[in-house]
Parts: C-alpha cells; sequence; structure tokens
C-alpha cells in the first residue's frame, strides 16, 4: 500500500505538471503530439484529440512533446512550438513549475480546512512529570520515582517533557546530574543514561541515550492540540505556509551552495520520499497534504533552476534570445544542453547515494565486502 501511495503522489505531482504545459500549449495553438506519464516501455496509450496520451512502465517522470519544439525539426507550421512568439513559448514553459505551485497553497489551504496537529503545542502540554519508572534501567537504580518533576540536568532548564527527552537523547551515555521536585522538596541526583538503537522514519538505526522513565498519560484535558481554520482563514495561512515553505528552500538551497549546510542534511531524492510519504500517511491525511503541497512546491523551485533540461533553463534560452535580439546557434545549444544534461545526471547519482547512505545500505555493502 506505501508503494501504491507514493506512485499515486508522484503521478500527480507529475500529471499537474505536465498538464500546465499541455494546457498553455494548445491554448497557445501549438499542436500536442504526445502527452506521457512516464518513462520507458509503453502499457498503453489512446489518441484524443490529435494527442496520443501514454502510460509508461516507469512512473518516475513524464513529457509533453510538442510539434515544432526541436529547433531543427520546426518547419515554420503556424501550429509548432518554435513557430510562436518569445512570450508564448516562455508561458509554455513556465506554467509547468506554476501549476505545482498552485497546487501546493491549494494542499496548504486544505490543510488548514481538515485542521492539523501542532506538535510544537501538544509538547508543551506534557511536563516534564515521571509517570513510570522502567524495572532495572538507570533511573530506577539511581532512585528516581513516578510523579517526580524534573526541573534540570546539568544546569539545562527544562519546561517541558519534550525538552527533557531530546536533552537526555543526545548525551551519548554521560554520567547526568538530574534535578528535581519530589513531594514539593528539591533534590538531586547522578545517573548514566544507557544507549540504545532507534529507528527514524527511514527505516535506519541511531544511537539513542535513555534513562528509563515514561511521561504521564495525557488527561482529557491534555490531549492532542489540533488547530483548525474557517474557510476564508485557510487561504490566507494556506498563502503564509507556501511562502514560509518557499523561503526555506531556497534557504537550504542557498546554504548547500555555500557550504553552510550539507547535501546529506538539505536534499532528499525519490527513496527519501517514499519514507517521508510512507510516514505522513501513518499519521494522518493532513500530514499527508502537507508533505504533498511541500514536495509539489519543491519540484516547482527545483524545476525553474537555470539549467537544461530543466524549465528554467528553457527559459535562460528564452531570455538569452531576447536579449540577443536571435537565439544561440543550434551548435552553442546543443553544448549547453549536453552539459546540463550531464550536471542533472551528476546530481540525480548523488542524491540516490546520499538515500542510500541515509536508510544504512551503504554502511551495509561496505561491511558486506570487508
Amino acid at each position: 500500500m506505501s508503494i501504491l501511495l507514493f506512485i499515486a503522489v508522484l503521478s500527480i505531482l507529475i500529471v499537474v505538471h505536465e498538464a500546465g504545459h499541455f494546457l498553455t500549449a494548445k491554448k497557445m495553438g501549438v499542436k500536442v503530439d504526445e502527452f506521457a506519464l512516464g518513462f520507458g516501455p509503453k502499457l498503453f496509450s489512446w489518441v484524443h484529440g490529435g494527442t496520443e496520451y501514454r502510460l509508461c512502465a516507469i512512473p518516475l517522470g513524464g513529457y509533453v512533446k510538442m510539434a515544432g519544439d526541436e529547433r531543427a525539426q520546426c518547419k515554420g507550421s503556424a501550429d509548432e512550438y518554435f513557430s510562436k512568439p518569445l512570450g508564448q513559448r516562455a508561458l509554455i514553459v513556465l506554467m509547468g513549475p506554476v501549476v505545482n505551485y498552485v497546487l501546493a497553497y491549494l494542499c496548504f489551504v486544505l490543510v488548514f480546512m481538515i485542521g492539523f496537529i501542532d506538535m510544537e503545542a501538544t509538547q508543551k502540554q506534557v511536563p516534564a512529570v515521571v509517570g513510570k519508572v522502567i524495572v532495572g534501567s538507570p533511573a530506577e537504580k539511581a532512585g528516581l520515582k513516578a510523579l517526580d518533576h524534573i526541573e534540570s540536568a546539568d544546569g539545562q532548564v527544562f519546561s517541558n517533557w519534550s525538552d527533557m527527552q531530546s536533552y537526555v537523547s543526545d548525551v551519548e551515555g554521560e554520567p547526568v546530574v538530574v534535578s528535581f521536585l519530589r513531594d514539593g522538596q528539591r533534590m538531586s541526583l547522578t545517573l548514566t543514561p544507557e544507549i540504545h538503537q532507534a529507528k527514524d522514519i527511514f527505516g535506519r538505526e541511531h544511537k539513542v541515550s535513555r534513562i528509563g522513565i515514561q511521561a504521564q498519560q495525557l488527561t482529557d484535558a491534555d490531549k492532542l492540540v489540533v488547530k483548525k481554520y474557517g474557510f476564508r482563514a485557510s487561504w490566507g495561512k494556506g498563502w503564509e505556509e507556501l511562502m514560509t515553505i518557499t523561503t526555506r528552500t531556497y534557504g537550504a538551497l542557498g546554504d548547500i551552495i555555500t557550504g553552510k549546510r550539507s547535501a546529506k542534511e538539505g536534499m532528499t531524492g525519490l527513496i527519501g520520499i517514499f519514507f517521508i510519504i510512507k510516514f505522513a500517511a501513518s499519521i494522518g491525511i493532513s500530514l499527508l497534504l502537507h508533505v504533498v503541497g511541500v514536495i509539489s512546491a519543491s519540484l516547482a523551485i527545483f524545476n525553474l533552476l537555470p539549467v537544461i533540461p530543466l524549465d528554467g533553463g528553457h527559459l535562460a534560452f528564452i531570455g538569452l534570445e531576447k536579449l540577443r535580439g536571435k537565439p544561440l546557434s543550434a551548435q552553442a545549444e546543443d553544448m549547453i544542453a549536453k552539459v546540463g544534461f550531464g550536471l542533472i545526471i551528476a546530481l540525480a547519482v548523488f542524491v540516490f547515494y546520499l538515500d542510500f547512505e541515509r536508510i544504512g545500505l551503504i554502511d551495509k555493502v561496505v561491511t558486506f565486502f570487508k
């Protein structure tokens, strides 16, 4: 089911993107020969309105093949892509990313209408009060008891359970001085957390420190904080979220380029997206819609990078043609296109490597050959 959901989400994003190109081209009077979902062998197809619609075996992309969309093959017919003015050609190219951006906005609007769990507010609802002490754990051996209210560790003050848990998880088994309240009396003790293996949403194991305590169960008054907005307010909140995602995405790209952030931290490929979608679906429709919105907005932003074969690269060619008053030579365009394709392939291989490393496959391969 996770694989089917992943394919469904990916297909929606691809179809929406290509539909932007397709509908705009038709509006501008350009004949569209093919509209394909996927690559590789054709599974089946049908013809409607002069366009062949294809479903191919590898659902990892798609394309729209327009009449005369290669300059060398354009015969000058009025319904060919390169016969159209620069403005119309630019609009045809631009509308792919634009409709992905619109889809992201609509997803965010729906999230605010449906309602979503405010994790930050929910976590603040849970005080750092011990609900249960695990038998044989470092906490039990040191003398912590149920209902002890943990105030700080090593001088780090906690306002809620989440803050305390995050701090303890990162101490890597070093002794910790814990200060707490018991029956109104302030006390302290020293304990040494145990190292455990925990899995993230990608299924990869990480070392975390645990002291062996559990939080108090949420009461009826302290349940998950769910925020929900009305119809009109959701449109404004959706726009705010879209702007936030856009700013963060461009900021992440800038940090990666300048070396402030590692590529592993800021980039995720298809394998990573699969695990993210799987995790989001396990939580609920609201989070899934938010993830789809983030991916759709990211797809739009990525496609606008000025590199062939991305839409941004074609827009750059159109911009140069406008400035020069004539297109680049066929030889120059071909050379730039080859370099662009090479860069995209190299990036794809690199991102796949990051995904494989993230899920632990690289470590397993290295261990196997040792």
